[in-house]
C-alpha cells in the first residue's frame, strides 16, 4: 500500500512537467497552423516568426516556461490580427 501511495505522489508531482512539455509543442503546432490561414502583413509575420524561432530554441534548451511564454505571445498576436480582419 505504501508503494502505491508513493507511486501516486510521484505521478502527481511529475504531471505538470509533462503538461508543460506538451503545451509548448501544442502551441508551436497551433502557430504553424494559424500562420498559414491568417492574413498578415510582413511586420506582424516577422514578429511571430521571431517568437516561434525563440520558442523552439527554448524548447531545445529545456526551458519550457520560456517556450510557453513565447508561444502564448505569438498566438495572442495572431488572434489580435484575426480579430481586426
Amino acid at each position: 500500500m505504501k508503494r502505491l501511495g508513493l507511486f501516486i505522489v510521484a505521478f502527481v508531482i511529475a504531471s505538470p512537467l509533462f503538461a508543460a512539455e506538451d503545451l509548448c509543442a501544442v502551441n508551436l503546432q497551433k502557430i504553424s497552423d494559424l500562420k498559414q490561414t491568417a492574413v498578415m502583413g510582413q511586420p506582424q509575420l516577422g514578429q511571430i516568426q521571431q517568437d516561434r524561432m525563440e520558442a523552439e530554441k527554448a524548447q531545445k534548451a529545456g526551458d519550457k516556461e520560456k517556450c510557453i511564454a513565447l508561444t502564448n505571445r505569438a498566438l495572442k498576436k495572431i488572434k489580435d490580427i484575426q480579430s481586426r480582419n
